[in-house]
């Protein structure tokens, strides 16, 4: 079986020049890939003790629906602002160019749960900052954020830097 690198596919030039976009698709595109990427990202929760695992729309759903599957455990979706249905805690955070709102349903974590984050790629960090915002105003603790990708360039884990942050693939660039 190919190490998970070689499962993504890097585009150079994307979206702007001198930038190298990791393509997340072809890992999902090819079942060993996924398949994969899916065991190598629950490998870093071995030995872990927790209660619910929280994912953004949409790769934290993509990874993290499979895995809570797998460890029987709980999912919370995180979801862009007006996506769902019930009573939700909201939460701002800058994107490269602007803010973007995310929430989750204000009964989706209870105090005092041990809370893990998945999601496909770290970059800058604001989003997931904006998740442990949610998860810690509802009761919860976040003990790990695992990743598949990390692009430690942009130093997203410098952002979580008093959090357990862990990725499969670690690029150096941006």
């Amino acid at each position: 079986m190919k190490k998970i690198e070689e499962y993504v596919r890097s585009i150079p030039d994307f979206p702007e020049e001198g930038i190298i976009f990791r393509d997340v698709t072809s890992v999902l595109q090819d079942a060993d890939g996924l398949h994969l990427a899916i065991d190598e990202m629950q490998k870093k929760l071995e030995g872990l003790d927790f209660d619910v695992i929280v994912g953004p729309e949409s790769r934290g759903f993509i990874f993290g629906v499979p895995i809570a599957y797998n460890l029987h455990k709980a999912f919370v979706p995180v979801r862009k602002k007006g996506k769902l249905p019930c009573e939700t805690i909201t939460a701002d955070y800058d994107l490269e160019y602007g803010s973007a709102t995310i929430e989750m349903h204000k009964d989706s974590i209870r105090p005092g749960q041990k809370v893990v984050i998945i999601d496909d790629l770290i970059a800058t960090g604001g989003t997931i900052e904006a998740i442990i915002k949610l998860v810690e105003q509802l009761g919860g603790e976040v003990v790990r954020i695992v990743f598949l990708m990390e692009l430690a360039g942009l130093k997203g884990r410098e952002r979580l830097k008093n959090r357990e942050v862990e990725s499969v693939i670690c690029y150096n660039g941006k």
